[in-house]
């Protein structure tokens, strides 16, 4: 039956036809903004591949590459980007990349960011193509190059290789990182893993960023009981690419051994009561203030159940006496007051 709406008869099916078309609509925007976006690299790319090439065949020099950046904007009026700031980072960029993939298919500014932050070719392409994957904002890339992202990935000690399959065990490894850069809190000496869970429930979104890609939250201190006895978890996450419970146990100490058997009977628990028949093994990251590389290698050699132990960093500060206390902003408060603050 059709719906009446100004006097026309309108199909059962408009609806689902509208947001078909809406959809064909943003993937064919989208596609023309990748397209002019290669174009402009392109032509970035191909400005500094002359400038370069001219330097030294020709000796080109800075008044010369400043006079071109000053007649390129005199005969385009409309068109930015021809600052000589700019040209100069062009040849910059062509010099950084013999070729433009995967660099084209990101934005210039984002590429700016990399070719001035990043020194490692190798390392540069990564980044771009982790911006390309993920679809960071410039901001957000900026972030993880100056928190070492790229030497941070996949170095937590684990036993996946053993106790996942592959591929399933390279992604959960590339999932994990050590250490990781809770410094978006601020802890006393005096506190204690219940301190260092509700900083990070509290700053739940700078959590996941630092956790990466996937992670979707679960909850806190989840209640689970086994042969009438309480038990609960620190922290639990569902990781939506590897289809799998991630169970995070917090530490304020260093790693034993034991914290290995402990996590080995917290993913038996999820397994058997959370775990979907359609879901992959849970897996335990264990997140500690410090620890000794080879007693966990040692501690998880022979775990049935996938387990990655990494160390935590945060800003540790002594605890105020009681006549200041109350006297300071809050960390809320002057978070509060520098996001007032326009951006530069």
């Amino acid at each position: 039956m059709a719906n009446r709406k100004s006097g026309m008869a309108i199909p059962d099916d408009y609806a689902e036809v509208f947001e078909s078309l809406k959809q064909r609509v943003r993937q064919s925007q989208t596609k023309a903004m990748l397209s002019v976006n290669r174009e402009l690299i392109s032509l970035y790319w191909e400005i500094g591949r002359q400038i370069a090439q001219r330097q030294d065949r020709d000796g080109w020099g800075k008044s010369i590459v400043d006079r071109l950046a000053h007649d390129l904007r005199a005969a385009f009026p409309l068109v930015k980007g021809f600052s000589p700031g700019n040209v100069w980072r062009m040849r910059a960029f062509y010099l950084a990349y013999q070729t433009d993939q995967p660099m084209a298919l990101i934005p210039w500014f984002h590429n700016v960011v990399i070719v001035e932050k990043v020194k490692n070719p190798l390392e540069r392409f990564w980044y771009a193509a982790k911006t390309l994957e993920h679809g960071w904002s410039r901001a957000v890339l900026t972030v993880q190059i100056e928190r070492r992202l790229y030497q941070r990935e996949g170095g937590a000690v684990s036993n996946f290789a053993t106790s996942l399959p592959n591929p399933q065990s390279d992604l959960a490894q590339q999932s994990l990182k050590d250490p990781y850069l809770f410094d978006f809190l601020t802890l006393h000496q005096d506190a204690v893993e219940r301190d260092l869970e509700n900083g990070l429930v509290d700053h739940i979104q700078k959590f996941l960023l630092e956790l990466g890609a996937g992670f979707a939250f679960v909850g806190r201190q989840v209640h689970v009981v086994v042969g009438d006895d309480d038990f609960f978890l620190d922290l639990l996450f569902y990781h939506l690419k590897l289809r799998c419970f991630f169970v995070i146990d917090l530490k304020m100490r260093a790693f034993t051994p034991e914290d290995a058997g402990k996590m080995n009977f917290y993913l038996s628990t999820v397994d058997a009561q959370m775990r979907h028949a359609d879901d992959a093994p849970s897996i335990g990251l264990i997140l500690c203030k410090t620890q000794n590389r080879v007693v966990a290698e040692y501690a998880l050699r022979d775990v049935a159940k996938p387990i990655g132990v990494a160390e935590w960093q945060t800003k540790i500060v002594n605890s105020l006496p009681p006549s200041l206390k109350g006297t300071l902003p809050s960390i809320a408060e002057i978070e509060a007051e520098f996001e007032s603050e326009d951006s530069p």
